[in-house]
Formats: structure tokens, C-alpha cells, sequence
């Protein structure tokens, strides 16, 4: 009778247990967002790295989507509004953070210095702020974190924790992350609880003597950060040193992104690289820090510097900076399954703010190298256009690299690390496309992340998987 009962009540567990899951109910959310990662992007890093028939760790997900990214005012979007939408589940104008659909993009003005640091965001009726996730979570008691490559208060980790009608305005979003401080976002509550990134420099005071850049009103927001209970780390043997139960803010760059993958782990590495974390080793301790907290977590991962590289039809970079944004979800996953071994408790999504106009060039031999020129499939001899040039497989929509009169291409020419694509038409930056993109899930309420779907919805889904 009483290992009747046991039974009874382990099925009855199990049952509560699997009812819990079917809701979608999950205790951590983990949000990886490759910024510019459309499809041709995706297929192009899992050649580059595997091969054809290989899969990339965001290809073995379980559960896939497709994202349409328009704006409110724009076939096209920038990364402001895309990723805010999957923030706030509200369409919003280019360039706008985390507002509502009416907030008019305001560019900031220029400062006594010289830099964007005057906020034109305050006219009276310019917009509300829209709620976002990070912000859900953080009233609910959960820890929270957004971690990037890019500047901390650029675009996309922006939308998590800030509000401003301008993108650009990014001293003023960094003051929005001090609490209690001028300018606070006092919904974050006691503030974000983990922040990586780059871009220093919007967070300290105005430097004539080096950079020239930094803040006019001359606040330290890393000092007052640290009064606040924050440890603050300039590399990752600061970042490495951060403890469990306290806040951390890392800015691993003085005045920019974090270096591309290429450029970190060349030999030497480029500029501040040799001092800077990868992706993957920001997202497992952001992880570390977060999972203290016995409510669960919410946190952001941003692929920033995948956008920047294909802006500069610089493809290698683009494909490099891919793959190890796709290392970054591996290591999550690998960490997230030591405790949670069936991501019973645990959503991680994949996804892209938005495409970009890379495209795939001819009819070429499978393996061959994906940045090089085109080779026949049938004979393997390099492919030629009308006027008997080689050309590469990879090619942009747009961009600067439009020559008037084409010529041969050769491999050693393509193959090089700063080699820029050919573009179709002429612009002095390779603009954003706007087709779909993909997104990928795993774990607690992926089951709902299907079919076509605009990235309004996503936030809602996002919501119901924390049972919101």
C-alpha cells in the first residue's frame, strides 16, 4: 500500500511537472540575437565552418520560425525597432528605443565637446515608454542581463533596459542604467543585475587629452555604478573575478565595440583584444552571476558585430563573428544542461534583428571555399561573368565596393581577411535588407515558437513561456 501510494504521488509530480512545461512555464529565458543575421549569413558561416551537410549549434534547435522585421514606418527596419519589438511586442519608427508607435526619431544634438550628447527626446507628447521584458522579469524578482559585442548603449541591448526616442542618445541611455541616479530608469528596479559590453566612454567624463569623447555633464556613471554596489570590470580578468550575489558591470572597450573575432584572436591581437572575453566565455559567466538567484533569470546575448562587418561588405569578419556567436549558444547550452539537463526549465531563443543583402553568387562545386571565387560544379574551373571575369560566390546587394569596369578575380585577392565584396549598387554603406529571418528554440515553451510570425508576437511568447 505505501509503495502504492509513492507511486501515486511520483505520478502525480510528474504530471504537475509536465503540465508546467506544456504552459510554457520557464524559469530562465536566455535571448541570443545575431545582429544582421539573415539567412544567406547563416548559411554561409555553416559552410565557412563545417561544410555543407554540417550544422551549426543554432541549426540543431529543435523548434524553428520565420520573423518578419518591418518597422512601424519602414519595409526596412534598423536594429532599434526590430529588437525592441521582440523587447516590448509594441512596432515602433527606426531609430526609436523602446517607445511607443507615435515617439518621432529625434536626432541628439552635438555638446560643448562636440559629441551627441545633447537629449532632443523631451518635447512634450513625443511618445510613452513601452514595457519591456527584461523589465517584466526584473518586477517579478528575477535577475537580469544584457551582455554584447557592441557598445553597451548601442541599439539592441539599448531596448532591454532603456526608453529614448534616438538611438544616438547613448550617454543618455547609459545614465538610465545608475540607479537612483539623473535620468534613471527607475523601472529596473534596483538595476540590471549583469552588463557587458563596450563604449566606456558614454560612461565617463569628457578626455581632451585621448579620445576626445565621453561625458559633458562630467559624471562618472562607473563610480556612481560602484556606489551602488556594482563591481565594475575593463577586462576579462575583471570579468573572470566577479562574484555571485553582486552586481557586475564589465565595459571591456574605452571608446567603441569590442574587437572583431578575427581581430581578437589574431596573433597579435588588434587594439584592445588581447584583454577582451569572446562571446561564449561573457555568456557562461553572465550565467554564473545570474543563476544565484533563486527566481531564474532573463538574458540578453547580442552578436553585435556580425551587422557591422556585413555593412562593410567585409564577409570573412561577418562569417567569423557568426561563428562565434554560435559558440556562445553552444557554451549556454552546455552550461544551461548541468542543472537543468533537459531544459525542462530553460528557453533559449536564436534569432536576427534583421537581413542584410549578402547573396550567393553562379552554380558552384560543393566544397568549395565559401569566400572564394565560383567554381563550376561540373568542371570545377573558376566561374565567369559575360565579359569573362572571375567573380566570387558571396556578393552584396549594395555597398561602396562597386568597381565600373570589373576584372579578374584571384584567390589570394578574395581569400584576405580585409577583402570587401563586390556590390551591385553603389552606396557609401551596405544598407539592412528586409526579408525574413530565422529564429530558433529550445527548452521550456518552445513549442510555440512556429510558422511565420511578425517579431511583435515573440514578445508574447516570450511572456507566457515566464508565465507572465
Amino acid at each position: 500500500m505505501h509503495m502504492k501510494r509513492t507511486f501515486i504521488a511520483a505520478a502525480l509530480a510528474l504530471t504537475f511537472a509536465q503540465a508546467a512545461y506544456a504552459a510554457g512555464e520557464a524559469k530562465n529565458i536566455i535571448f541570443f540575437l545575431g545582429d544582421g543575421m539573415g539567412p544567406s549569413t547563416v548559411t554561409a558561416s555553416r559552410i565557412y565552418k563545417y561544410g555543407e551537410a554540417g550544422s551549426l549549434t543554432m541549426d540543431t534547435l529543435e523548434r524553428t520560425a520565420r520573423i518578419k522585421t518591418y518597422s512601424n514606418d519602414a519595409q526596412t527596419t534598423d536594429s532599434a525597432p526590430s529588437m525592441a519589438a521582440y523587447m516590448t511586442g509594441v512596432k515602433m519608427n527606426n531609430e526609436v528605443i523602446s517607445m511607443s508607435p507615435e515617439t518621432v526619431a529625434t536626432n541628439p544634438g552635438r555638446d560643448a565637446n562636440g559629441n551627441l550628447g545633447v537629449n532632443n527626446c523631451a518635447a512634450s507628447g513625443n511618445g510613452t515608454s513601452a514595457t519591456t521584458i527584461l523589465e517584466l522579469a526584473k518586477a517579478k524578482g528575477k535577475a537580469v542581463g544584457a551582455i554584447t559585442t557592441t557598445e553597451l548603449t548601442h541599439a539592441t541591448p539599448a531596448t532591454t533596459f532603456s526608453h529614448i526616442c534616438n538611438r544616438n542618445a547613448q550617454y543618455h541611455i547609459a545614465a538610465q542604467l545608475v540607479p537612483g541616479g539623473v535620468g534613471f530608469n527607475s523601472a529596473l528596479g534596483d538595476g540590471v543585475d549583469v552588463l557587458m559590453g563596450g563604449g566606456r566612454n558614454h560612461f565617463t567624463p569628457f578626455d581632451a587629452a585621448t579620445n576626445k569623447t565621453g561625458r559633458a555633464d562630467g559624471r562618472n556613471l562607473l563610480i556612481e555604478l560602484a556606489a551602488k554596489g556594482y563591481a565594475v570590470g575593463a577586462n576579462k580578468t575583471d570579468m573572470s573575478a566577479a562574484v555571485a550575489g553582486k552586481k557586475f558591470i564589465g565595459l571591456y572597450s574605452s571608446k567603441s565595440h569590442l574587437e572583431y573575432e578575427l581581430d581578437r584572436t589574431a596573433s597579435p591581437p588588434v587594439g584592445e583584444g588581447a584583454t577582451q572575453p569572446s562571446l561564449a566565455e561573457m555568456t557562461v559567466k553572465a550565467m554564473d552571476l545570474l543563476s544565484s538567484n533563486k527566481d531564474g533569470y532573463f538574458l540578453m546575448v547580442e552578436g553585435g558585430r556580425i551587422d557591422h562587418a556585413l555593412h562593410g561588405t567585409n564577409a570573412k569578419r561577418a562569417l567569423t563573428d557568426t561563428i562565434a556567436f554560435d559558440d556562445a549558444i553552444k557554451a549556454a547550452l552546455d552550461k544551461a544542461k548541468l542543472t537543468d539537463p533537459t531544459l525542462a526549465n530553460t528557453l533559449i531563443v536564436v534569432t536576427a534583428d534583421h537581413d542584410h543583402t549578402l547573396a550567393f553568387n553562379g552554380y558552384g562545386k560543393k566544397g568549395n571555399p565559401i569566400l572564394d571565387i565560383n567554381r563550376g560544379y561540373k568542371d570545377n574551373l573558376p566561374s565567369k561573368d559575360a565579359d569573362g571575369n572571375t567573380y566570387t560566390t558571396l556578393v552584396f546587394g549594395n555597398g561602396p565596393n562597386r568597381p565600373n569596369t570589373r576584372v579578374n578575380l584571384d584567390s589570394s585577392t578574395v581569400l584576405a581577411d580585409n577583402y570587401l565584396q563586390e556590390t551591385g549598387v553603389r552606396l557609401a554603406s551596405e544598407t539592412h535588407g528586409g526579408g525574413d529571418v530565422k529564429l530558433f528554440a529550445t527548452g521550456a515553451g518552445a513549442k510555440t515558437f512556429k510558422g511565420t510570425l511578425d517579431n511583435t508576437k515573440v514578445f508574447a511568447l516570450l511572456k507566457s513561456a515566464f508565465g507572465f
